[in-house]
């Protein structure tokens, strides 16, 4: 016996104000997290309250031009759905699943609800992992775990980007993995750049890109991440395969649930922010997790409302990091590339336990010169290097040449910077930092150092420099 086909169940729209619309229902009231459409389908409504036993209450995903009370709206019968599969690799996609890079529909792809629940605790995996970035300051002092969150807080310029595409050309070119973008209230420039950027870098292939862009209605910026992490959860349990997911910018998505929330009716909290923030960052975070199959390491920009790291948002944020890392504007005029200040950052898995008795000895060492070498900057800039005693001339010595090593020239600025990018393991940078502390490079220059892979690039460095110099000084025949 052939299945009867559904008849649609049709509501009426009642109100519209911006983005809020309230639709009547007579036959069947559709349950919260539903997707209603409206003018054949142009207008996409997600119900988030049922006001009562005929009303429901749904904010719009798309602009809402021409809608007006009366006008018919469809029940689809399910919530907001994200294309998943082999096919969409590659791609660039909105938060509705559409490709928005010119190119035809993806093939090869099904579609799954966006909203998912995080993988229970018996499936989670109990081991901490260290997730190797190839990136020699990052493994050394702010290792980042498998299946954990990192935190990226920095300004315009100081290299977010540069330091998101390189952590992708890595993982993919290394970890056989996938990478996952999700721009959340980007601007559409930035995306368009970074897709340039990944295309010219060759690791589009491996690679999905989601953005929820800045000029789009509150309602799609609040749900691009969920799109984003039902992606990201496909090639880590059907796939089995390591995924890194870059987030930016996760302040955007608490402001976006803001808007929404103030849209709603809600009565605001502290500073504005909405009442039930923690509960929807969770609902996000905890879905970013290893279990026994595969494991989402993600790494999120982070924006600090007025540097207050008081602030609601930034607090709700940290709370769910495992490491943050914090880029300086003065390091990156100084030209020490990854811009990454050693002594603001920190992680959770820095800790003999996880890394191992002599990484994290390493790790303290390199941070105690860091900071004497801070401390003695004001008496250098006054008094001058010759008035240290020899003691705190070795410190200096060794801090200069540390913060040298602990630069790297990358895959993804070769076209810039003509320097062939280097990976390098987490045991050759702790050997370098091992070997400069105890003044094994003494006698070396200590711009040999810097931009360099591991530490016998140096000797050969050194040893070409001064051969360099020998030719150019003139000599008696």
């Amino acid at each position: 016996m052939s299945s009867q086909p559904r008849s649609p169940n049709l509501g009426t729209v009642v109100s519209v104000r911006g983005s809020v619309v309230d639709i009547r229902f007579d036959a069947h009231l559709p349950p919260i997290y539903a997707v209603l459409h409206a003018r054949e389908g142009n207008i996409v409504i997600e119900v988030l309250a049922q006001l009562d036993a005929h009303r429901v209450r749904g904010i719009a995903l798309t602009p809402t031009q021409g809608l007006a009370r009366g006008m018919t709206v469809e029940d689809t019968g399910g919530p907001l759905l994200a294309p998943v599969g082999p096919g969409i690799l590659g791609r660039m996609f909105d938060v509705f699943g559409n490709a928005i890079d010119r190119q035809a529909a993806p093939t090869a792809v099904q579609r799954r609800s966006v909203h998912r629940a995080p993988p229970p605790l018996t499936r989670r995996s109990t081991q901490s992992e260290i997730f190797e970035t190839g990136i020699k300051v990052i493994d050394v002092l702010v290792p980042l775990e498998r299946g954990g969150k990192a935190g990226l807080f920095g300004g315009a310029g100081v290299g977010k980007t540069v330091l998101l595409t390189e952590m992708i050309h890595n993982m993919i070119g290394h970890h056989a993995g996938v990478s996952l973008f999700c721009g959340i209230g980007e601007r559409s420039r930035e995306g368009e750049e970074l897709y340039r950027e990944m295309q010219a870098a060759g690791v589009l292939s491996n690679m999905v890109m989601v953005f929820g862009q800045m000029n789009e209605p509150p309602g799609a910026r609040f749900r691009v991440g969920h799109v984003a992490l039902t992606m990201a959860e496909y090639f880590r349990d059907d796939e089995h395969r390591d995924v890194l997911l870059l987030i930016d910018n996760i302040f955007r998505f608490i402001q976006a649930g803001m808007e929404v929330s103030g849209l709603m009716g809600q009565m605001p909290s502290r500073l504005g922010y909405q009442p039930t923030m923690g509960t929807e960052l969770s609902t996000l975070e905890e879905r970013i997790a290893n279990t026994d199959t595969g494991a989402i390491t993600s790494i999120q920009a982070v924006y600090v409302p007025a540097d207050d790291f008081t602030d609601p948002a930034a607090v709700h944020t940290f709370s769910h990091l495992s490491a943050s890392i914090v880029l300086s504007r003065k390091r990156a005029s100084e030209g020490l590339y990854p811009a990454i200040d050693p002594l603001q950052s920190s992680s959770k898995m820095a800790t003999p336990g996880i890394v191992g008795e002599r990484h994290y000895q390493l790790a303290q060492a390199i941070r105690r010169t860091l900071a004497q070498y801070a401390e003695l900057k004001d008496i250098i800039a006054m008094l001058g290097l010759e008035q240290l005693s020899p003691e705190d001339r070795n410190v200096v010595a060794r801090a200069r040449r540390l913060e040298r090593f602990l630069t790297q020239p990358f895959f993804t600025t070769e076209q810039f910077t003509g320097l062939k990018g280097q990976l390098v393991s987490r045991q050759d940078a702790l050997d370098g930092c091992e070997r400069i502390l105890r003044d094994e490079f003494k006698e070396v220059p200590e711009n040999v150092l810097y931009m360099i892979g591991t530490i016998d690039q140096a000797k050969g460095k050194a040893k070409s420099q001064s051969e360099s110099e020998y030719a150019a000084v003139p000599h008696e025949s």
